[in-house]
């Protein structure tokens, strides 16, 4: 059986098609090889929230990959505003995909001088404030690389991330935390970690081997605004298991307390929730 496709348009290489007619070579390398990148934007009444933040980590992440970008900003955010009216969901998430194209068969990107730019529309639930998610983390098999360049870049291979998924799934968890190489913290699957050590609100430090999530950097300086003092810093899973408070941060929900890691118990800070209201209150209102 087909699976259901959405009646939503999509936006691809600068043409409105319906989603079930949007069609991509099988020789696109993002699907051959995964050569290419892509950015989740939450829309909040029809807005693509921190936006250009998006669009700055895109360029950045084209430039490891030595990846064209067909289309310059202000042609994205025309494409988007206009995909977001057409589509007439206000909550919604948006996806941007970059690839590099069709290529000669191979590895080398000689001859892929086409990119594929596709941008998605998605519809997403929102958390509802009776019943706030709480997610139980396992500890993942898999690693990251310490200082691994391509961490910089939000690329379409995620392997590693979805078999620590898989992992979290067959445990009955909700989230995998990833240990890098040299066994310290890292990030989770599809998020990135947070917790409290007293007062001080701590994450790793980017050459950990984590992505430079856009909702991490946004929570820093939320909590900055708050007055919380911040720091990144190297640490192991024993940080969190004696932290006052652990949570994650990820664009599609925003900031989620972790509840459980590997079946012990996790406490919950009351700065978690501050920080989430004042997330919240920039969202309706421009300032925490």
């Amino acid at each position: 059986m087909k699976p259901a496709v959405s009646a939503l348009a999509v936006w691809l290489n600068g043409q409105f098609v319906p989603a079930e007619e949007a069609r991509v070579s099988v020789f696109d390398r993002s699907f051959l090889y995964g050569d290419g990148l892509f950015e989740t934007i939450r829309v909040y009444r029809n807005r693509p929230f921190l936006w250009p933040e998006h669009l700055t980590r895109l360029h950045a992440g084209a430039a490891v990959l030595r990846l064209h970008v067909p289309f310059n900003d202000s042609e994205l955010t025309a494409a988007a505003t206009e995909l977001l009216q057409r589509n007439a969901q206000p909550e919604s998430l948006l996806r941007l995909h970059l690839s590099r194209g069709v290529g000669r068969r191979g590895y080398s990107i000689q001859g892929a001088d086409s990119p594929t730019l596709v941008l998605t529309q998605h519809p997403v639930t929102a958390p509802d404030p009776a019943h706030p998610l709480r997610w139980r983390l396992i500890t993942s098999s898999f690693q990251l690389l310490v200082g691994d360049p391509l961490a910089a870049a939000k690329t379409a291979n995620k392997l590693v991330q979805i078999l620590a998924k898989s992992e979290a799934e067959d445990r009955g968890a909700d989230e995998a935390l990833l240990l890098n190489s040299a066994g310290h913290l890292a990030e989770a699957s599809s998020s990135n970690l947070f917790w409290f050590e007293g007062e001080t609100l701590c994450t790793p430090p980017l050459h950990a081997g984590l992505l430079a999530g856009v909702t991490r950097a946004f929570v820093l300086s939320l909590a900055h605004a708050l007055g919380l003092e911040t720091q990144e810093r190297t640490a192991t899973t024993g940080s969190l298991t004696a932290a006052a408070g652990v949570f994650l941060t990820t664009s599609s929900l925003e900031l989620v307390p972790a509840v459980s890691l590997d079946g012990t118990p996790l406490r919950e800070s009351p700065h978690t929730r501050r920080l989430h209201m004042a997330y919240q209150q920039f969202v309706a209102h421009g300032t925490p």
